[in-house]
């Protein structure tokens, strides 16, 4: 029997996502668990992974579609079984032909997505793109078609783009000709174009001033002209924000407008986690190093069993107190941040949390992405301290109601038993939802985090 893959919802907040390209062709047979297709959100390009083993019977939706959550975009039947009967069953409901084998109009007509229109599920790959290509061409008169977008269309010998890149670069003004592209065979993608776009425009190279004739003995010279520095001053630029830029800004003014925030904050001793990752780290090759990042993501793991609290998520008037502590750890990408989970952090043994924080980060990084590399966070860590910053509060990443801010671990003057040394201390800050929690659980919170970093045994064990 036939199975419909529907577009996956990969975010609380997505509601739509953008086919990038198709892994498993039609006709290919897949697999459960094998990557099905390349999806763009808000945030990232996200491998999809088939949950069905079968044949890719039917492409119902094409490269470059703007696809709603939850729509029919393939179908994946059992071998040997008919396409026809397989697209018949991979119909959506609201698909599915009137009496008399009619099909019922379609609301919105033209408005449709790829999915929805009931005769895209019967087409050939090349007979969608041959009816997209003359919609487009119907739209667009012939003079507008600019020489970039011309030498962008895919063929042999010609320069390749996908088609989000070709939007983006007209809404941009971008030249595809000067792109360098670094998709699979040199194919120009969406950051290729974003980031040409970020280019300053060259500046125009000042004319020569003419030489003046030399000037009669008796006649003194003109005053020198004074330097007005114009010529040094960057021309203003404008920008036209990323989607995930946009998405960043929408999700934190919301939060911020949403959830009543307090902050403490802690100066944590770090002597002993230095000292035990230094001696941990003599043993292990240097791609396997520990970070002090991976010491305050089990610290932090450990610490919120005691407070469920932070552990949460607000669900209307319910607290839903979360049992699986899912750390989020914020990684820097191109235009953005992007906030990576390691599941049930409080039961994996360090080398593994660095492990899997690596790996995941390598690939946000190289946009190979997956879904639950992304998604499913129950708390939340921002770590800058390797730009040598003292301290600083980060915003909730909703639904979450927690998010703990790392500063850099340093070198300070201490007093201790009166006496004036030198000890190396971490300011922590922790961001809380004052629905659900209040500053005195916030700062036992802080107090247990601290006590586990400063005997950084009990981390091992």
């Amino acid at each position: 029997m036939s199975e419909t893959v529907t577009m996956p919802k990969l975010g609380f907040d997505m509601q739509e996502g953008t086919l990038v390209r198709w892994v498993k062709a039609e006709g290919e047979t897949v697999n459960k668990g094998e990557v099905l297709a390349e999806i763009e959100t808000d945030k990232a390009t996200v491998e999809v992974e088939s949950s069905y083993s079968g044949v890719v019977a039917r492409h119902l939706v094409s490269k470059g579609d703007v696809v709603p959550v939850g729509t029919p975009i393939a179908i994946i039947a059992q071998p040997g079984e008919k396409v026809e009967e397989a697209a018949a069953q991979g119909k959506a409901p609201e698909e599915a032909p009137a009496p008399g084998g009619r099909r019922p109009p379609a609301a919105g007509g033209e408005g449709q997505s790829a999915a929805e229109r009931p005769d895209r599920a019967v087409q050939s790959p090349a007979a969608r793109q041959t009816e997209k290509e003359q919609a487009e061409a119907a739209k667009k008169p012939v003079e507008e078609i600019s020489a970039s977008e011309e030498a962008a269309q895919e063929g042999d010998g010609r320069l390749k783009a996908s088609p989000l890149a070709r939007r983006i670069a007209r809404e941009q003004g971008v030249d595809l000709r000067t792109v360098k592209g670094s998709g699979p065979g040199g194919r120009i993608i969406r950051s290729d174009v974003e980031s040409a776009a970020r280019q300053p425009a060259a500046a125009p190279v000042p004319a020569a001033a003419p030489q003046p004739t030399a000037a009669p003995a008796a006649v003194p010279l003109p005053p020198a002209p004074v330097w007005s520095g114009a010529a040094a001053v960057p021309q203003d630029e404008v920008i036209k924000m990323n989607r995930l830029r946009s998405a960043i800004g929408r999700r934190m003014t919301e939060s911020k407008q949403q959830i009543p925030h307090f902050y403490v904050s802690h100066s944590i001793k770090m002597e002993k986690v230095m000292e035990l990752r230094g001696q941990l780290n003599a043993f292990l090759p240097d791609n396997q190093k520990l970070t002090v990042n991976d010491f305050v993501l089990k610290a932090a793991a450990l610490a919120l069993r005691e407070f469920r609290n932070l552990n949460s998520t607000v669900r209307g008037d319910e607290i839903v107190r979360h049992g699986h502590i899912n750390i989020g750890v914020a990684v820097a990408v191109e235009g953005g941040l992007l906030t990576v989970v390691v599941r049930d952090a409080d039961q994996k043994p360090l080398r593994l949390i660095s492990q899997e924080v690596r790996e995941m980060a390598g690939r946000v990084r190289s946009g190979k992405v997956r879904t639950e590399d992304i998604e499913g966070s129950t708390f939340s860590t921002s770590n800058l301290g390797m730009f040598d910053v003292e301290e600083f509060i980060a915003i909730i990443n909703p639904p979450e109601t927690a998010i703990l801010a790392i500063a850099s671990a340093k070198q300070v003057p201490v007093v201790e038993d009166g006496q004036l040394k030198v000890g190396t201390r971490m300011t922590a800050t922790i961001s809380a939802d004052h629905r659900v929690t209040d500053g005195v659980e916030a700062a036992k919170f802080m107090q247990a985090l601290a006590a586990y970093l400063e005997e950084p045994m009990r981390l091992l064990l």
